[in-house]
């Protein structure tokens, strides 16, 4: 028996997730639950607790693929199963929703399914053998750390929560089986962020934050502690409270067919969408679906406004995202707007009598009995998932001002192409850092050879999360066909009798696979007077903003050395948040001397020490400087420290006249050189058409 979990009704706060796992438990279809937060939020409990909540399936015995007695899957690997059968016939039975885990580490194997070697082995057959999108159809499939997950993972993953099967044509096997499940990944942002085309198939998203409450924050402190002092005594006390939510979810399913989206809530939803500029149409089917299951949550026949609010502001937040530097959250003044501008002209026949009518800012909740409001806060009774409808929106949701999006200011001062000298006087920049000019796309430098890093998309790579490209020798990762082809001319000579095999150890064959590997990209940024110029460090600022942009797309580790004065400082360690990056280049200060060679310094001794924690990713050095050095020793012996380190110098010198100071660094680092108005896949284009208009590109 197993060991009693958390109950979902215990769970103290966290009203949006408890609301965003609800529609999804009513509804699957609308595509699952992407939790982001700050570790140490009950992310993973509250997630487990669900499964517990959802009502029993129906499964012809034996289908290890879970079909339903009533409208068993067609194509089903292991039917045909009788469709006329009766439900609770000898060929069904019954059993719990299942949650299913999946692993960081998993292999695409472990999730899809592959070839049984067992029986290819012992009766020589191709069976298929069920992977983990096959237990968890009509379940939970969970993934932790998601953002963590290898990429073609989670492609293979948001494919089958889409379309609502697996496709599995591998190893001379192609099976496809329905994979209905309800989809809840969480993630701590500051491990890394999903790439953007990600996020999108994540039906809703919730942000969630440990309270600052004392109050509530004792007692959740309180009721963990009982819960693991005795977890069965504690499961019993929430006993009511949880069987009171599966019923009310097993009604709602019910309900859900009969719910009726009214034309007005249609345009209201659309509406919503358009206004947030938010691509595609998934997020108006989404929205649209997550309303419904709203409204057959709180026993209505008809999608009301509030329906509308409350899932738009869990289904598009993540979708208004461009990219990482975008503060998450809606603007509600502006959701507002659209949903009055998309009214229903005729008012709602509300009923002021009752806090909970429609009118009233409440959804109708006929299983919660009337208790004061502070009750809820305390934590002195069990707390049904319905509290989640009653909330205020989210606090702290403004649409914000990204690096990317910080628009030059409209001072005209800001628009001199004056420069000031090192160490003059308004050299420093420490009170006004300059704005950020909007990013683009860069080129694409890779890490020449071939790597064995972690999975990402720059530099070629020898993983084992690629493209399969052939098989050798080998034990590790057992390429099971070329295994079988390399032992089947000896089967003779080997006296095999039977149907089965005769493996030897020289038969093994390892599967080889080409991919690709994220790296270590480490700016070195010169922050001197000599960049101050307020045109060039805007400039300079959105190249830097663009190839951690791409950097973010590409897996891979960033971090961020600044020289500028008489010094060099590391002000961001290497680490996946790319976000992090972009803040500290917003802030960056500028003005002094420009201390080169200090620089260089410190990025052959931040290297060194990563070889030592990581010593398969590669690095990748990119400077961006003007190639001046007005302090401190030549910086070519500091440069002979990074010979042989793959690199890219971007050269920030601008004017008519140019010293070529960057190129002769380039070369003494082995190098690539590159100037700054050339770093875009267009630029080439952007100088010629420059240069057509006088204008200067730098």
């Amino acid at each position: 028996m197993s060991a009693p979990r958390y109950p979902f009704s215990a769970v103290v706060g966290m009203d949006d997730l408890k609301l965003a796992l609800l529609i999804n438990a009513v509804s699957p279809g609308v595509g699952g639950v992407l939790v982001r937060g700050e570790k140490g939020t009950a992310k993973s409990t509250i997630v487990r607790a669900l499964a517990a909540l959802l009502p029993p399936v129906e499964v012809v015995a034996g289908c290890r693929f879970s079909c339903d007695p009533a409208a068993p899957d067609p194509a089903c690997p292991d039917g045909p199963h009788p469709a006329d059968g009766p439900a609770d016939g000898p060929a069904a039975g019954s059993r719990l929703a299942r949650l299913v885990e999946l692993p960081v580490g998993a292999s695409e194997d472990r999730l899809t399914g592959s070839l049984d070697i067992e029986r290819a082995l012992t009766e020589g057959v191709k069976a298929f053998e069920p992977g983990l999108l096959a237990a968890a159809h009509r379940g939970v499939l969970y993934v932790d750390e998601v953002n963590l997950l290898h990429d073609h993972l989670v492609d293979l993953l948001l494919d089958a929560a889409a379309m609502g099967r697996s496709y599995v044509e591998r190893e001379g096997v192609s099976v496809r089986h329905a994979a209905r499940f309800l989809l809840v990944g969480t993630m701590n942002p500051e491990e890394g962020e999903l790439r953007p085309q990600l996020l999108d198939r994540f039906g809703l998203t919730v942000e969630v934050a440990a309270t600052r409450d004392p109050a509530e924050r004792a007692e959740v402190v309180r009721r963990r502690l009982r819960f693991e002092d005795a977890p069965e005594g504690f499961a019993a006390e929430w006993a009511a409270a949880e069987a009171a939510l599966a019923e009310r979810i097993a009604a709602a399913r019910a309900r859900l067919p009969a719910v009726r989206l009214t034309d007005a809530a249609l345009r209201q939803i659309t509406a919503v969408c358009a206004a947030f500029e938010v691509d595609g149409l998934r997020a108006d089917l989404v929205t649209a679906r997550a309303a419904i299951a709203l409204a057959a949550w709180h026993g209505r026949d008809t999608v009301t406004a509030e329906d509308v609010r409350l899932a738009a502001r869990l289904a598009l937040p993540h979708r208004r995202r461009r990219d990482p530097f975008d503060a998450p959250g809606l603007d509600h003044d502006k959701l507002e707007q659209a949903l009055a501008e998309h009214a229903d002209p005729e008012p709602p026949d509300d009923d002021p009598s009752g806090p909970g009518g429609p009118g009233g800012g409440r959804a109708p909740d006929a299983d919660a009995a009337p208790e004061p409001r502070d009750a809820e806060a305390t934590g002195t009774r069990p707390e049904g998932a319905d509290a989640a409808a009653t909330q205020e929106p989210l606090a702290g949701d403004g649409a914000g001002t990204s690096a990317q999006n910080a628009s030059p200011s409209d001072n005209p001062s800001d628009n001199t192409d004056a420069e000031p000298s090192d160490g003059g006087p308004g050299a420093s920049g420490d009170g006004d850092p300059a704005p950020v000019d909007a990013a683009y796309r860069p080129r694409l430098f890779t890490v020449p050879g071939v790597g064995t890093g972690a999975p990402g998309r720059r530099s070629k790579a020898r993983t084992p999360y690629g493209r399969v490209s052939g098989a050798r020798p080998g034990t590790r990762g057992v390429h099971l066909m070329a295994t079988l082809r390399a032992a089947a001319p000896h089967q003779r000579a080997r006296g095999r009798t039977g149907a089965g095999l005769v493996i030897a150890p020289e038969d093994l064959r390892e599967t080889v696979r080409d991919g690709r590997e994220g790296n270590l990209v480490l700016f070195v940024v010169d922050a001197s007077g000599s960049m101050a110029a307020r045109q060039r460090m805007r400039a300079v600022k959105g190249a830097v903003l663009s190839l951690l942009l791409d950097a973010y797309q590409r897996r891979d580790k960033v971090g961020l050395i600044t020289f500028r004065g008489t010094s060099a400082e590391l002000v961001l360690p290497p680490t996946s948040s790319v976000e992090a990056g972009a803040r500290r280049l917003e802030r960056l200060p500028t003005g002094g001397r420009t201390p080169l060679t200090a620089g260089l310094l410190r990025a052959a001794e931040v290297l060194r020490v990563e070889r030592l924690r990581d010593p398969a990713r590669r690095p990748l050095l990119v400077t961006v400087t003007d190639g001046r050095a007005t302090h401190g020793p030549d910086p070519e012996r500091a440069a002979a420290l990074l010979r042989g380190v793959a690199g890219v110098v971007v050269d920030c010198e601008s004017g008519p006249v140019r010293l070529g100071l960057a190129e002769r660094l380039a070369a003494h680092l082995g190098a690539e050189a590159v100037r700054l108005e050339e770093l875009a896949v267009d630029g080439l284009t952007r100088v010629v058409r420059d240069a057509r208009t006088g204008r200067n590109a730098a």
